[in-house]
This record gives structure tokens, C-alpha cells and sequence, in this order.
């Protein structure tokens, strides 16, 4: 049984900010021994067969390996105690929710750090370990894929779209509602959903964000852009041949060459 004065936990994210942020919450708990740090999936696969933390925090969404992938090449019977972290709280977390395993919603507060970490840290005390490998191996056979966006899960009837974002404004955690999103632009590694006259900033991929969206509402119309089509009021064509959309409130979006084809069937321009 591990020693209750001293729960070895090792943090998985790519995000620097966010393994600061783990790291800080962690720290502020008594008994905790940090057993290292991971900034990738492989790194992570590495660290817990040698390091042997009883508790991780995993992140799901990873360039290469992703969380569940760690999972799958560990495998259940080897897993410690694990915590998901993830930018997402839309059906795939419901897999987790089913398997009675628990998650942290990119950018979490401190209390529902809290209520995590005191129910993980519980498990492991009481050496629950058998039913929540049980739990692990439900979800990887439940998803069916090493990807968080799997759908085998989802209830029949169920959107297998986003519905809600959760992001981070003034040190609290909102959810935007995805209905009220008009338009998402690239800003680097974050993307920004702009809503009204507000702005949010969160760390996805367009790639990402292009695939988990009701593509009946959005269009990709650039590498840097995604666009509620309803907002749409103009197709521009500039001097050059470049192209631009102009929304209904006035604001211009750049359109590529590669996506105006699509673009102008979504609208019903005629050839």
C-alpha cells in the first residue's frame, strides 16, 4: 500500500503553463511527492514504467502519443492511478464519466482540482487499484480508438459535435456556448473564439477545432479561419484573385483559393 504521507505524482501535458499549474495545486497538498514531469506521450510512457508514480496526471490530447495511446502501451494492469486532462468536455469525456474514472476540463478551477485529486488520492490508499484498471480497460474498449474524439460511446441521438467550450476569462472558469461562437481565428499554437464583442483564447489546433464542430454551422475558409456560415453576408473578390468574406456585422475574414470552391457551394453561388 502506497504510504498516504507521501502520493508520487507524475504530471503529463505539452503545455508548459499547464504542467505549472498541476505543479502548483500539487504542492499546495500535503503528502505529495512530485515524481517528474512530461511534455509528451512517449516521455510519459517512459516515466511510469521508471519512475512508478502512484497518481498521473495525463493529459488526452498530445502531438504523437496521445493520453489513451499512453494507456494502451502501458496497458490497464500496469496503469496507476489516472487523473485525464483534457481541453474538452463534450462526449468523449462521457466514456470517462461511465467508467466512474475522473477528468480535469481545460482551464479547471481549483476546487474541481480539488475534488479530483482527494477522490484519486483516495483509491489509491484503499488499493481500489483492481476495479479502477477495470474502469481504464472499460474506456479504451468503449472508445475503440487511441483518439478522445472517438464516438462508439455516444447515446444514439447524441451530437457528436462540440456544444460548449470551456475557457478561461479574469481567472475564472466560463463555458462559451459553441451557438453563440461567430467566427475562430488562428493566433499561433491558441485559437481565438470570438463571441459578440469578446474574445477567448484557448490552446487548440484549427485542424482540431474544424473537425469537432456541426459542419452544417462552420466552414473552414482558411488555414487561420473558421466561420459560422449564417454570418456570412458577402463573397468578396479582390484585384489580385484573393478572396475575403464579409460577415453580417462588417467584419472581413480572408478566404483561401483552395476552399472557395466549397465556400461558394455552402452559400448556393451558382457557377
Amino acid at each position: 500500500m502506497p504510504n498516504a504521507k507521501s502520493l508520487r505524482v507524475l504530471v503529463v501535458d505539452d503545455e508548459p503553463l499547464a504542467r505549472e499549474r498541476l505543479l502548483e495545486l500539487l504542492q499546495r497538498e500535503p503528502g505529495v511527492e512530485i515524481a517528474g514531469t512530461a511534455e509528451d506521450g512517449i516521455a510519459a510512457i517512459e516515466a511510469i514504467r521508471t519512475r512508478r508514480p502512484d497518481l498521473v496526471f495525463l493529459d488526452v490530447q498530445m502531438p504523437g502519443k496521445t493520453g489513451l495511446d499512453v494507456v494502451r502501451e502501458i496497458g490497464p494492469a500496469a496503469m496507476p492511478a489516472t487523473i485525464f486532462v483534457t481541453a474538452f468536455d463534450q462526449y468523449a469525456l462521457r466514456a470517462f464519466e461511465v467508467a466512474a474514472l475522473d477528468y480535469l476540463v481545460k482551464p479547471f478551477d481549483d476546487e474541481r482540482f480539488e475534488q479530483a485529486f482527494h477522490r484519486a488520492r483516495r483509491l489509491v490508499e484503499l488499493q481500489e487499484m483492481g476495479a479502477l484498471r477495470e474502469q481504464l480497460l472499460a474506456v479504451l474498449q468503449g472508445t475503440g480508438e487511441s483518439s478522445p474524439r472517438a464516438n462508439s460511446s455516444r447515446s444514439a441521438g447524441e451530437s457528436p459535435y462540440l456544444e460548449r467550450i470551456a475557457v478561461e476569462m479574469r481567472g475564472k472558469v466560463r463555458v462559451v456556448p459553441v451557438d453563440q461562437i461567430d467566427y475562430i481565428t488562428a493566433s499561433g499554437p491558441y485559437a481565438e473564439l470570438r463571441v459578440g464583442d469578446r474574445t477567448h483564447l484557448i490552446r487548440e489546433t484549427m485542424q482540431t477545432l474544424e473537425e469537432r464542430l456541426d459542419p452544417r454551422q462552420f466552414i473552414r475558409i482558411h488555414r487561420s479561419a473558421i466561420v459560422r456560415l449564417a454570418l456570412v453576408d458577402t463573397l468578396l473578390r479582390g484585384a489580385g484573385g484573393d478572396y475575403e468574406v464579409q460577415l453580417k456585422n462588417g467584419f472581413k475574414l480572408p478566404v483561401s483559393r483552395s476552399r472557395r470552391e466549397e465556400l461558394e457551394r455552402r452559400l448556393g453561388v451558382m457557377p
